[in-house]
């Protein structure tokens, strides 16, 4: 599933095709707590978990969230597993168990998850993830344009 903006047809085109739900956030102008909400609301009842991804980080690999799921294990209270870099700073992707989806529901603003992690620190796994992967976060054009230079030229 991927929550967008109201006539984000650019981004709805690049997904066309692809076996994903699109869910539409009439609130996104709100914050990404707005986001994680709407996908959360949207989620099939049988989801045991959520993948909270975040599109402007484009060095998350499939192997990478491969380890996330391996390392989520509700029942040895490993409910909430978010990557981290290779030096330990939190990073995304962020998994959520199922006893989370009220709380993510219920957000608001720009804060995100963090007071759901932060609120519940013995249901939390770190996973170290390659290098920078966890924290390559890519918020303007000018980001994209030197991150794409870098692999272009390394």
């Amino acid at each position: 599933m991927c929550v967008t903006r109201p006539g984000a047809t650019t981004r709805r085109e690049a997904l066309s095709g692809l076996d994903i739900a699109l869910v539409e956030n009439p609130r996104a102008d709100e914050g990404m707590g707005t986001s994680i909400a709407a996908g959360i609301r949207a989620a099939p009842p049988e989801a045991d978990a959520a993948l909270i991804v975040m599109a402007d980080m484009p060095e998350v690999t499939a192997r990478d969230i491969d380890r996330l799921i391996a390392a989520f294990d509700p029942g040895e209270d490993r409910a909430i597993v978010r990557a981290t870099g290779a030096d330990g700073t939190p990073g995304h992707p962020v998994l959520f168990g199922r006893r989370f989806f009220e709380a993510l529901g219920a957000l608001e603003g720009d804060t995100g998850a963090r007071s759901v992690v932060r609120e519940h620190p013995e249901f939390l796994v770190d996973v170290a993830l390659e290098g920078a992967v966890a924290v390559t976060d890519l918020d303007t054009p000018e980001a994209w344009a030197e991150w794409r230079a870098a692999r272009a030229s390394g």
